[in-house]
Formats: C-alpha cells, structure tokens, sequence
C-alpha cells in the first residue's frame, strides 16, 4: 500500500473527476474509482438523448479511464436510495409551492454517504471528487472554502456535507483552473473528454422540462392542481394560471399574461392555488430565515457575525448579518435581495471560507 493511503474517487465519466483520479494516483495515492448509477433516464418518460453522469456513455468513459491507468473501477446502483430521498423531495416541495435544489440534496444524503460507507467496505482512507473546492481545518473542525477557479467554484452545493465525512475527504482540483483540467486531460491522451460538453442540467430532468416530469411523476396533476388565479401584491385578479408548481419565484417569461409592464412571480400559495405577481422592485426583501443548517467552520454561530450569503448557486452573494444555530439562522441583509425563493439553499461565507448552509423558508 502506498504511504499516502488509499483512496475512493468518485467518477462521472466527465473530465474533472477523471483527471482527479489520474492526479492522485500520480501524487502516490493507491486509487480505486468508483461510479454511481443514480437514476435511469429512460423510465422518466422523456424525450432527449440520456446525458450527463448517469448516461452508459459516462459510465465507460468512466471505466475506461480505470484500465488506461490500471486502477479497480466499481459501479454502484443506488437508484432506488436517490428516488426515494432526491425525486421524491424534489416532487413533494414543487407541490408545497416551493423550489428546491436537488444537486445539494444528492451530494449531502446519497453521494458522500454512499462514498463513505464504500470507502470503509474497501479499506479506503478517504474518498475524493473532482469538484472544485478546498478543504481546511484547524485540528478540530473542518470546512470547505471556494476554490482557485471562482468561476468553476462549486462550494455553495456542498455546504451539507459533514463533519465526518470531509475529515475523510480530499479534492484535489482545488488549486487548478478549468483551462489547466483540460490541458491535463490532453496531455493524458482524453482530448475528446477535454472537449466533452458540460451538462448544468439536473440529471434526471435532462431535457430541463421539470413542469412536464412534475406531470409525469404525479398521476392526474392537471386535475388536483387545476387553473389558478394570478393576483398582484394587493390581492387584484390579473389572469389565470396552469397550476402554482409550474411558477417559481423571481420567474418573468413564460406567465402569459398581458399588462403592459413586466410582473415578476412574488409569492406561491399551494393552499389557495394562488401566485402573486409585482414588479422587480416589489422582489426585494431584507431578511429571511434559513434552517436546517449544517455549520462548518464554526460549532457554534458567533454573535451576530457578518456574512456574504448567496441565495442561488450564480449568485454572486450579498453582505448580510447572520445569527442563530443550526435548527434556524436568521440572515439581514445589508441592502434588499431579490427573488429569495423558499426551498433553495443559503450559504454563508467569511471570505472565501464557508461558515454553513441551510435552506430558506
């Protein structure tokens, strides 16, 4: 075995896990790759191509890698464990009129969990992925901070992964930039990996129509949702609607509706079947509570700290104070927020270095 350990690397098939995994096996790691079927596109009821890291074109890419550098690849079902916990949330908060982000729901409960207890299966040391975050500590606790590559940053979908589990655990893109990756993954031969596209879809939803998978996965929705009202801020009749979950907060295309200015989606009502529209500047809000967190690089919130929160994965984030535990964070903002939408994730940072995360109510 080597002296730095062996290690458990999680593989899409995509080009940044894959040169992770050559990376690490270079800088003396004992590698084993390992690769998670999370869902069969092909009973969703779609019409695109199957893409993304589920696809069995990712998959071998994936596998191949394992062979080019001799390394043991595995491949995993946990499709059962992701529908059950990831779609079955994902359906269950667009019918209570919110918007949730299920990419952060699968890293934090299905993918570290799974690499976890894999990794203890096959005697691994840690686990490893190619996102683009770093990790620090200061003996005690452990946090994640943004990586290098701001633009690739991908620390905001993981603010709900634990303390146990990024003890264990390594990226080791942390301190490259994308154009680097690629340039990588070249050198070892991958130039059409290095020229694969990207997905940002989410990968059960590849034809990124979730209204048509909402009305695949609930039978009859149509008629349990039925025709809504469009009401503005004051309660006025503006229109009907095709049903409250195919609105989401912040939305202006796509709301059919003729007034004469823009309206933006302001507030979802699944009890009365009701969506409230205003205008850009009625999105602005002051404050919001966050809970469900999951603290990093503190145990415990110091008093009142300021924050840079971001409220949506683009978001470039506004100072904000924060206060509270990890049951609910009460987050003010310094200057208004627009288009906060109940569901989605906050994450708090100092600097560059994530304090938590937790979902806006």
């Amino acid at each position: 075995m080597s002296r730095k350990g062996k290690v458990l690397v999680a593989m899409s098939g995509g080009i940044d896990s894959t040169v992770a995994a050559v990376m690490l096996q270079q800088q003396g790691y004992d590698v084993i790759g390992i690769t998670m079927k999370t869902w069969d596109y092909a009973t969703s009821g779609g019409s695109s191509k199957e893409t993304g890291c589920c696809s069995l074109d990712s998959i071998n890419d994936a596998r191949q890698a394992a062979v080019d550098f001799d390394f043991p690849h595995f491949i995993i079902d946990i499709r059962d464990e992701f529908g059950d916990f990831v779609i079955d949330n994902f359906v269950d908060e667009y019918l209570a009129g919110r918007t949730p982000n299920p990419c952060i729901l699968c890293n934090t409960h299905i993918k570290w969990e799974a690499l976890l207890r894999r990794a203890d299966a096959l005697g691994c040391d840690f686990i490893a992925t190619g996102h683009y975050a770093r990790l620090l500590n200061d003996g005690t606790r452990y946090w994640i901070s943004k990586a290098r590559d701001e633009a690739k940053d991908q620390s905001y979908v993981l603010w709900g992964v634990s303390q146990i589990c990024l003890k264990r655990t390594i990226f080791p893109l942390a301190d490259y930039l994308k154009p680097q990756v690629r340039d990588f993954a070249i050198k070892l031969g991958y130039t059409a990996l290095a020229n694969k596209s990207e997905s940002y879809e989410i990968c059960f939803v590849p034809d990124n129509d979730y209204r048509s998978f909402l009305k695949r996965k609930v039978k009859d929705m149509d008629k349990k949702v039925g025709l809504g009202r469009f009401v503005d801020v004051h309660g006025k009749l503006l229109g009907e609607h095709k049903g409250y979950p195919f609105y989401t907060i912040g939305q202006r295309k796509g709301l059919d509706l003729a007034v004469g200015s823009p309206l933006y989606v302001m507030e979802i009502n699944p009890d009365t079947n009701t969506v409230v529209l205003g205008e850009e500047e009625d999105l602005k809000k002051q404050s919001m509570i966050v809970k469900d967190c999951n603290l990093m690089k503190y145990e415990c919130l110091p008093d009142k700290i300021e924050a840079l929160t971001k409220i949506r994965y683009k978001d470039p984030g506004a100072i904000s104070t924060i206060s509270g535990d990890e049951s609910e964070v009460k987050v003010d903002f310094h200057q208004g927020v627009k288009a906060i939408a109940p569901g989605q994730s906050a994450v708090f940072y100092e600097g560059i270095d994530m304090i938590g995360g937790g979902i806006i109510q």
